[in-house]
């Protein structure tokens, strides 16, 4: 029977994509079935250590996973596609050996998609892959696309926080920080607006950031007339932590380096908040000392120290 040529991809599809699920469960499956057949002609083991697994795609199987990516315009069978990509680039041999086959370019052109599971996919796929460095210098290229649809993005949505895990893992090393530079404003505005879900991973990557000397200026510069609020009793810890040592890197770098110009500072900078004497932020930080959280006090101690 003659099917349209979008039915028959999607059939090929769904047949690759099941037998790629099916494939992978049966081996665990068998692997656990031997596994206990095996123990039981050994007799009780040395060790309580579980047994090892490694559910790897093969390279012929990646590589018609990245070919139907590059085949097909169905947003269904390209979400599930990147789906699989990304979970398979959760092992470091398959990390590898997407790259080798070119992969890496190809989810990248996924940024593109106007479908917002399909880029959100494509990020989550691309953040898996940049736990590895040799991957990292060609995600590198995506940087500020990935910025952009982070800036563009509707507020607090999947799309966003995926592309802000993904600028997280990629600004662990200053290695892209450069690249980042003109979304710190983006960044904070996010800070200010965000849940508390989005707060806590943009300070991921601004504290990534502020931990880099040479973006100290370009944060200093930035306005954010709110951040005194986050310096609160009353704030989620994760987000009061990730703040404080925010804070402390960026006094830290600013006394470490010489021949400060206050005039290039306007007085809703983040400069004026927390380096000059600010008594709003000073009394904040007062008042964290009685935080019963031991790690928000090291970090007031670390902020007043300086």
């Amino acid at each position: 029977m003659w099917e349209p040529r979008g039915a028959a991809v999607r059939a090929a599809a769904a047949l690759l994509l099941g037998a790629g699920a099916c494939y992978c469960l049966w081996r665990l499956a068998a692997g656990g079935r031997r596994g206990r057949r095996a123990a039981a002609a050994r007799g009780p083991p040395a060790d309580s250590s579980p047994p090892m697994s490694t559910p790897t795609m093969d390279v012929d199987a990646l590589q018609k996973l990245i070919h139907l990516l590059q085949a097909t315009d169905d947003p269904l069978i390209q979400e599930q596609a990147l789906i699989t990509l990304s979970n398979s680039a959760a092992f470091s041999v398959n990390q590898d050996i997407i790259r080798n086959l070119d992969g890496l370019s190809v989810i990248g052109g996924m940024l593109s998609n106007f479908v917002p599971k399909v880029k959100e996919k494509a990020l989550n796929a691309l953040n898996n892959l940049s736990m590895n460095i040799k991957n990292q210098e060609e995600i590198q290229v995506f940087i500020t696309q990935v910025c952009k649809t982070v800036e563009s993005a509707p507020l607090n949505s999947d799309v966003q926080l995926a592309g802000l895990r993904l600028l997280t893992n990629m600004s662990v090393t200053s290695d892209y920080h450069q690249k980042m530079i003109n979304s710190i404003p983006c960044f904070l505005r996010l800070l200010s607006e965000g849940t508390e879900r989005t707060q806590i991973q943009v300070l991921k990557v601004l504290v990534n950031l502020s931990a880099n000397p040479a973006m100290t200026r370009h944060l200093l510069r930035a306005q954010v007339p709110s951040l005194v609020l986050l310096f609160d009793n009353c704030i989620n810890r994760d987000i009061l932590v990730r703040a404080l040592v925010f804070a402390a890197n960026l006094k830290k770098n600013m006394n470490d380096e010489e021949g400060t110009i206050i005039e290039e500072y306007s007085e809703d900078s983040i400069f004026f908040t927390l380096c000059r004497d600010s008594s709003p932020f000073t009394q904040r930080l007062a008042s964290l000392l009685h935080h019963p959280d031991t790690e928000v006090k090291e970090q007031v101690v670390r902020i007043l120290t300086q």
